[in-house]
């Protein structure tokens, strides 16, 4: 690591990122630290971080909006890849990490910064995340991570702190570590480490408990465009109310909650709980739309791909090739993903009950066994000939020869 005069901190107001100012200052000689906070729609004041950034000695503290951004360029795209990690986990935080890393390296860009900085640390995901995207995006830049590095306790890093300025936490910090965002929530950490041990009511806030949702089903119909959620229940809505909405609507019926054993990029697995209710239930709807407008073969052939996709994001590399060739193949997909999706949503559920398009492929004079039929029955003895031939020559070979 060479020496840094300016850096730009990711900035969250907490212990860690907090105590990275004067560390960054006076450990590592670094002259001036601007903060960027990002606002990507987690429902917190940012105006006392930022005020918390200059206490801590920050030069400048700059908030940030990427809430738009984080929707129509990295939420959109995912849910057209119909983007769960390990079939579960539909990257909530995981498509922060890109988006934060731009914001980084662009304010790095317009204020002459020579470094940036996060306070992760060695054990997680998002260290991994924040570095290959910034080394995608601008290779010349230093990245700094004290956290990763100074081998402080939480203890030790309140008292470091304390040293320059910065007062110790009111309150006993919860035990539980959260992320949240406009798409969802992580817990993970306390009690949540035995994988034997129910998460408490306690953790969850987006997503109601089972015991509080209505009783009676709630139906809503989601519109997609070329495979974008655009309306619900007929009416349009833009990118970020579309989600604030679904998430209030879906999460009330107690639908959303995920809890995993999760493979993490450095090797070891931990117990997640995630709470996503619209973006889980986005992909749900959008997933039952292709398979009403996509040919069997294409959408067969695109699980592959979204499972790859879905690794590429969570191990960091939203900006490498691969990705950017699998987006092309996606986008090709997606020009007749245009229709209307009904889900039902009760008691924890989302299910898909009904689907329409102006691009479906389903053609009811073929699938019909009623007196409509127009399916040629004879046709499928040749078929069925043809498509077994080399099955039975397998067969009568085999047999033949005793193998």
């Amino acid at each position: 690591m060479g020496r840094a005069e300016k850096v730009i901190l990711a900035y969250s107001g907490g212990v860690d990122t907090s105590v990275c100012i004067p560390y960054l200052k006076h450990e590592w000689g670094v002259k001036e630290v601007i903060t960027l906070a990002a606002d990507l729609g987690q429902g917190e004041d940012l105006q006392p971080i930022k005020e918390k950034a200059l206490t801590a000695g920050a030069s400048n503290s700059l908030v940030e909006n990427g809430v738009e951004r984080f929707v129509t360029e990295f939420a959109f795209p995912a849910i057209q890849a119909n983007a769960l990690y390990e079939n579960q986990y539909p990257l909530s935080t995981a498509l922060a990490r890109p988006l934060i890393s731009q914001m980084l390296v662009e304010a790095a860009a317009e204020h002459g910064a020579d470094a940036v900085a996060h306070g992760c640390t060695g054990k997680g995901n998002d260290q991994v995340r924040f570095d290959v995207s910034i080394m995608a995006l601008n290779p010349d830049l230093k990245i700094l991570a004290p956290a990763r590095e100074w081998g402080m306790s939480r203890e030790d890093a309140i008292a470091y702190g304390e040293q320059f300025g910065l007062p110790a936490p009111v309150k006993k910090s919860s035990p539980y570590s959260i992320d949240q965002n406009l798409l969802g929530r992580s817990i993970e950490a306390g009690s949540l480490e035995d994988p034997m041990v129910e998460p408490p009511e306690e953790v969850f806030s987006m997503t109601r408990a089972i015991a509080q949702t209505p009783d009676e089903p709630e139906y809503i119909d989601i519109g997609f465009e070329k495979g974008i959620p655009v309306s619900l229940n007929g009416e349009k809505y833009q990118p970020v109310a579309l989600i604030q909405t679904l998430n209030e609507q879906v999460g009330k019926h107690g639908f959303g909650r995920i809890d995993m054993m999760e493979n993490r990029v450095v090797g070891i697995k931990s117990r997640e709980i995630y709470e996503a209710p619209a973006l889980l239930a986005l992909i749900i709807a959008h997933r039952d739309l292709e398979s009403l407008t996509l040919t069997g073969d294409v959408s067969q052939y695109k699980r592959g791909i979204e499972e790859t996709y879905s690794q590429l994001i969570y191990r960091g590399l939203w900006y490498s090739p691969l990705k950017k060739a699998l987006e092309g193949f996606i986008q090709q997909t997606q020009h007749r993903v245009t229709g209307t999706v009904r889900l039902k949503l009760l008691k924890g559920n989302a299910t898909v009950v009904g689907r329409e398009s102006p691009y479906s492929l389903y053609a009811p004079d073929l699938a019909t066994y009623g007196s409509q039929d127009e399916f040629d029955h004879k046709a499928a003895e040749g078929f069925i000939y043809v498509w077994g031939l080399p099955t039975k020559v397998w067969s009568k070979l085999t047999k033949e020869s005793n193998l």
